[in-house]
């Protein structure tokens, strides 16, 4: 599969964290690519609400 770069900035401490998952055995870019196909592949529910 192609992949296609991201960029985002975040705050120092955000950054901190994913650092901080290197001794659990992630990198910053694996951790992200789970966590939003994990969130995307979900199926549709409301955020928010009434």
């Amino acid at each position: 599969m192609k992949m296609e770069r991201v960029i985002i900035q975040l705050p120092k401490s955000l950054k901190r964290k994913l650092n901080g998952l290197r001794a659990k055995g992630y990198t910053a870019s694996g951790f992200i690519r789970a966590l939003l196909e994990r969130e995307l592949n979900q199926p549709n529910k409301s955020k928010g609400g009434a």
